[in-house]
């Protein structure tokens, strides 16, 4: 590694500095980070048991809830163990080439999550504004297709932002990030030469996945609403309407906690850097943790999928 005039030429190696100014309890912060991820593995875990074990779920809907749960349990797996080793460790360095990796895997996840709150939405979209038609339009062969797509869209389109950083950026400021995970941004922003296509790539690949989800996604159930409202029966409509309530849910508490980390990133001087880096770890954090209780509270064939192996258990 060489140095000229302070700048850190490639470096092999960097070093996280965690949530910059909360260093002195970063101990304790890992606490309630480690309890967040156990019981999402726990949760996503049971769900994924559920889904495969009941024939009765294995619809697309749930299909796609299954696909949402192993998302969770990787993306959350990608950084937490890192983190913690941040927090209670100070396992802070990690090499650069591992961090470009780390940086695929999040970015990827991130991605296959919003796809396939896109393909649930439009599950629910067809399911109730086409009801005789969801079986014929979603059949086994379409969701699979939908499966591989929501899989190699992130997976492909993350590839160049790793290429245009190892290619492109040669000399850094420093080795040291201020994060506890490698972002994108967190790491061009270390850089000292003109990042300009690699900022420009970062929003273009954000708005590609996230963007577009997020507007068919709002198209989808802004159709579902007017279809849900102008149904004859009071009945009807509070059943439409109560098989979405987990699904929008999950999509206002990804969403939200993804724009506010998106635009307090983005915000530079404004917002103090440990208020970005913690909203950045909890959105990450916080929908794997939530998702199994929101769809096992709300989705009575997996509540009651539940309360029969419990029940069963006790009385054994």
């Amino acid at each position: 590694m060489s140095i000229v005039n302070d700048t850190v030429f490639m470096p092999s190696v960097l070093t996280f500095i965690g949530i910059p100014g909360l260093e002195t309890v970063q101990c304790w912060i890992g606490i309630p980070f480690c309890a967040m991820y156990i019981i999402a593995l726990m949760g996503n875990s049971l769900l994924l048991i559920i889904i495969k074990s009941e024939p009765s779920l294995h619809e697309p809907m749930y299909i796609f809830l299954a696909m949402l749960g192993a998302t969770d349990i990787a993306l959350s797996t990608s950084i937490v163990p890192k983190m913690l080793g941040i927090f209670w460790f100070h396992l802070s360095e990690i090499y650069f080439d591992a961090c470009l990796f780390q940086m695929w895997l999040i970015h990827t996840f991130q991605g296959i999550e919003s796809g396939v709150l896109l393909a649930m939405a439009l599950d629910r979209y067809v399911a109730i504004c086409y009801p005789l038609r969801h079986a014929t339009i979603f059949t086994q062969q379409l969701v699979t297709n939908i499966g591989v797509g929501v899989t190699l869209r992130p997976a492909i389109l993350v590839i160049p932002c790793l290429l245009l950083i190892k290619c492109r950026l040669k000399l850094y400021r420093t080795k040291l990030i201020s994060h506890t995970y490698c972002e994108h941004m967190a790491l061009v922003k270390l850089a000292t030469e003109d990042v300009y296509i690699n900022k420009f790539y970062g929003l273009l690949g954000a708005f590609i996945v996230g963007g577009l989800d997020f507007i068919l996604i709002t198209l989808s159930y802004t159709q579902i609403f007017i279809t849900v409202f102008h149904l004859p029966q009071k009945e009807a409509r509070l059943k439409a309407f109560n098989t979405c309530i987990p699904h929008i849910c999950v999509f206002f508490q990804f969403y939200l906690l993804a724009f506010f980390s998106f635009f307090t990133h983005r915000s530079g001087s404004y917002i103090p850097s440990y208020i970005h880096i913690t909203l950045s770890n909890l959105y990450l954090l916080v929908p794997p943790f939530l998702n199994p209780f929101v769809y096992g509270v709300k989705t009575k064939h997996i509540r009651d999928k539940v309360a029969k192996m419990f029940c069963s258990k006790d009385q054994a």
